[in-house]
């Protein structure tokens, strides 16, 4: 099965799960602590146009068959809702719904790439001039941030990275998109612009702050009246700068030990480059758009069919990124081509897609996050694609429980024979007495293992997540149990050497 990659992050979740594993190999030595190819789905596939029926069987067994806590989809043809649905339940135990408000995640790109081709169109934005000319105060310290160009912007090839400027690190959470460009200040780039393509939010939230100066309002007004209600998305908001928030969506969930747990999402800035909150329904209204030349489904052009082909047209080094969107092929594994994004967060996670060829447009939202592997996500939107291509879709079963018992029980066996270690560190002490503390010492090195694999958990997993940053609890949303197992073994292994050390301590002023 070949997946998308959601910028590297879903790809990343996937990899930093086999690094644990990796790390598990070499910790089990310490003395102290002494995915499945998808199976056939069954539905049959005949070479009429697929019904809705047919798209909400396959919908509700996957979500079952995964043991996902919730979906939301939508399927539209030629400018048709052809099918919406929700399956699962939200973070309250109530049944989901297509209308269910759901965080959208790095979808909102899409949608702020729009506002700013508006006034493109409008003449009051040139997409390769410099960022300068309409943000005086975007500050870059690298002198060649001065040639950041709109279009560097959206395509994400501006040259700021997470290693350049993280958002992790900031003094305090912006309350306003002035604030979160004027944090930027100092901030480094990782290449030259237009030479390399790096997923950088803040790239977004440049973009949004461009959208308020010159549409001469604050970003979340300007994406209600010229966005969101004309595209007739009554359910759709962005969030509240000042605040982080949006209308309440019941909590997402993170997955953990075969259990789907509804969890808060981690605070974090996002106005611009996420955040956005929908519905499948709206969400069905704006795949409408894209796929019709900019028209809303009434009929309301809400940008020209140029601007709607620039957006979804790869602009960025990568060969790949456009304005907001994605393309992927045949040689990436698609059936056929497809204009796609995706979109994750600690809870949340979601998928929208474009098949030009068929006239199909689908989109899939998660109420749970990172946690989950692309199997367990993409394999939905993969499903419903070959059933509208007459293909017979995977189903499978998630593997992410099996990985989970496994940490499981090696927490627990962690944990005994740290216990088991720490009552029998006087014996230990005792026949060590007499030998020279050269000779003790270095039986301490093993133990050090695991408490340095936890304290470099968090510069790995930015490595395998292609530098992206993160807080401790995002990346404890991410991987729950091997978490946990690294922190209890780094533990166990520390208090086996604390009363081994004392132990020894004794031993020798009584000798």
């Amino acid at each position: 099965m070949h997946h998308p990659p959601d910028a590297p992050t879903r790809r990343g979740a996937l990899v930093t799960r086999s690094l644990f594993v990796t790390v598990l190999a070499v910790t089990v030595l310490c003395p102290a602590l002494s995915p499945v190819p998808a199976a056939a789905s069954g539905v049959s596939v005949s070479g009429e146009p697929v019904s809705a029926a047919e798209l909400d069987r396959f919908a509700a067994a996957y979500v079952e068959r995964r043991g996902l806590p919730g979906a939301a989809v939508a399927v539209t043809l030629d400018g048709e809702t052809v099918h919406t649905g929700g399956y699962g339940v939200d973070g309250g135990g109530e049944p989901l719904r297509a209308d269910t408000p759901m965080r959208i995640a790095s979808l909102s790109k899409s949608m702020t790439a729009l506002a700013v081709m508006q006034l493109v169109e409008g003449g009051d934005v040139e997409l390769d001039r410099p960022v300068y000319d309409y943000l005086p105060g975007f500050g870059i310290t690298d002198p060649r941030g001065a040639r950041i160009t709109v279009r560097q912007l959206l395509d994400q090839s501006s040259g700021m990275s997470d290693q350049g400027f993280s958002p992790v690190d900031r003094p305090r959470r912006p309350t306003s998109l002035d604030e979160a460009v004027a944090q930027m200040d100092g901030a480094g780039l990782s290449a030259a612009p237009g030479e390399e393509w790096e997923y950088h939010n803040p790239n977004y939230h440049v973009a949004a702050r461009l959208v308020e100066v010159v549409g001469g309002r604050p970003f979340t007004e300007y994406m209600e009246e010229h966005v969101f209600a004309p595209a007739g998305m009554d359910d759709t908001s962005s969030p509240d700068p000042a605040t982080g928030t949006v209308p309440d969506p019941a909590r997402g969930h993170v997955r953990a030990y075969g259990l789907n747990i509804p969890a808060p999402e981690p605070e974090h800035f996002s106005t611009g480059a996420g955040g956005v909150v929908s519905t499948a329904e709206d969400m069905a209204r704006w795949v409408i758009l894209q796929g019709d030349g900019g028209r809303a489904p009434d009929g309301t052009e809400l940008v020209s069919a140029e601007s709607v082909e620039l957006m979804h047209t790869p602009s960025a080094p990568n060969g790949r990124y456009g304005l907001g969107w994605m393309r992927r092929g045949p040689e990436d594994g698609a059936g056929a081509d497809q204009v796609w994004h995706g979109g994750m967060v600690s809870t949340y996670s979601s998928y929208q897609v474009l098949v030009p060829s068929t006239g199909y447009g689908f989109v899939a939202l998660f109420n749970s996050g990172i946690t989950l592997t692309e199997e367990d996500t993409w394999g939905l939107v993969e499903g419903l694609i070959a059933l509208t291509e007459g293909r017979e879709p995977p189903v499978g079963d998630s593997v992410l429980w099996k990985v989970d018992a496994a940490f499981g029980a090696l927490t627990l066996l962690a944990l005994v024979l740290g216990t088991r270690g720490v009552l029998r560190a006087r014996g230990w002490a005792s026949r060590r007495a007499g030998r020279p503390r050269w000779r003790v010492g270095p039986t301490f090195l093993p133990y050090l293992v695991p408490p340095a694999a936890l304290l470099g958990a968090d510069s790995a997993i930015t490595l395998v997540m292609g530098g992206r940053e993160g807080t401790w609890l995002q990346r404890f949303y991410g991987v729950p149990a091997e978490l946990t197992f690294l922190a209890v073994a780094a533990l166990a292994c520390l208090a086996v050497i604390a009363a081994r050390t004392a132990a020894v301590v004794r031993a020798r002023r009584s000798a």
